[in-house]
């Protein structure tokens, strides 16, 4: 028989009664008796799931929903793709060349002195998208051939951009030849070696994306709503009559969703691995420890979202407003940051979704360890404390009322 949110808060609270006043001298609650407290509240959460269809809904309708909608490809511009160049020659021609890319809003070349080998570690650490590599030979093959050998390297993690480059530096070359008074064909011959994503699949980066964007709406979302929720009903007076300490009650809400948001991160990497074959290089420890830095980021902002909201309704407004718009506007899922207005750049440094998307990528797509993911992580460390504080003492606040 299923109790009521209202007779288990009644049962606990008569429970920790007894044990604080069972006779003189008697201690308080011990370790044990404190942490079946936390259990049973986060039991009686789960009951709620189970037998709530509107958080069974939220849980797992609207991720098949979104995982639909995002399988249709997006053709979006980037602007201002780091270029690393490999001259070889270092001949005027070879020059001239680069300086038709600099010449471009699209691009941003930079010199690297280092092997053709050493690509892979710039686009593991996002400091490239692309390189080229110019032969030592380039001007010799400009004067006595009809085709001239170069090599660009495309990170290919994001299939749209990638096509995006592709066609951006075949319209540089055209440009150059036009300067050079060459007519079309073009004399050179462009061999393109694509990393991560050979197949330009766009399922290989909008599947990692999602599973940012899900964990963080359901995280947020639903903490928030629980706890509004035992605020709506009443309920929350009845624990707090109890000797329970306020980190204890969020412990015991949140477990749940926990639990559930794993749920849904395990589901998509399902699916992706499976029907979309996205290829996971990384670490599934790494992906696992800072998946759960980013879920008690959401968590705490589901905390915060709740103690300004005086109902369900309200919360679940107020957290899809503060989740979805701003994972799927300012984090680099679908719009290129690089290609956004100076000051909305600067607004995504809060977004935690900026830093989660560059670490689960990262470890699936390209296999980057810890030290290539070190600054999104400190950066998504920095968040998450700064939100888990301010969460914190507004809970205080709100419980003080």
């Amino acid at each position: 028989m299923l109790l009521s949110s209202r007779t288990i808060e009644k049962h606990m609270a008569r429970r920790i009664h007894a044990q604080e006043h069972s006779g003189p001298g008697r201690p308080p609650a011990d370790r044990g008796a404190r942490r079946s407290l936390v259990l049973a509240i986060a039991r009686k959460e789960f009951l709620h799931i189970i037998y709530d269809p509107r958080t069974l809904l939220i849980v797992f309708l609207m991720p098949t929903i979104q995982l639909l909608m995002f399988g249709y490809a997006m053709n979006l511009e980037i602007q201002h793709v780091d270029m690393a160049v490999l001259d070889l020659a270092r001949t005027p021609g070879s020059r001239a060349l680069v300086q038709q890319f600099h010449g471009s809003r699209f691009f941003h070349p930079f010199y690297f002195d280092g092997p053709v080998s050493g690509v892979e570690n710039l686009f593991k650490a996002e400091k490239a998208r692309l390189a080229l590599v110019i032969p030592h030979d380039f001007d010799k093959q400009l004067r006595v051939k009809t085709a001239v050998s170069l090599q660009f390297i495309i990170d290919a993690s994001d299939a749209n951009a990638a096509a995006f480059v592709k066609n951006y530096c075949t319209q540089v070359l055209i440009d150059y030849n036009q300067s050079r008074g060459v007519e079309i064909p073009m004399p050179f011959e462009v061999r393109s070696a694509v990393l991560f994503n050979p197949h330009l699949k766009s399922s290989h980066f909008f599947v990692p994306g999602l599973m940012a964007m899900i964990l963080m709406m359901i995280s947020a979302l639903l903490t928030s709503v629980a706890i509004t929720r035992e605020k709506e009903t009443g309920t929350m007076e009845q624990i707090l009559v109890s000797p329970i300490r306020p980190q204890q009650i969020v412990v015991g809400k949140v477990l749940p969703y926990v639990t559930l948001a794993f749920l849904d991160a395990l589901l998509i990497l399902l699916v992706g691995l499976v029907v979309f074959h996205v290829p996971f290089r990384g670490s599934v420890a790494l992906l696992l420890l800072l998946t759960t830095l980013y879920v008690f980021t959401a968590l705490s902002l589901g905390l915060m979202i709740s103690t300004y909201a005086r109902s369900q309704q309200v919360a679940m407004m107020v957290a899809q407003t503060a989740t979805i718009l701003p994972t799927m506007m300012l984090s680099g899922l679908i719009f290129p940051i690089a290609s956004m207005p100076t000051a909305l750049q600067y607004v995504t440094y809060v977004v935690p979704a900026r830093y989660y998307l560059l670490i689960v990528r990262g470890v699936m797509l390209k296999g980057s360890g810890f030290s290539q993911l070190l600054q999104p992580t400190v950066f998504l460390v920095a968040v998450a404390v700064i939100m888990l504080t301010v969460s914190v003492r507004r809970f205080n606040m709100t419980l003080e009322k």
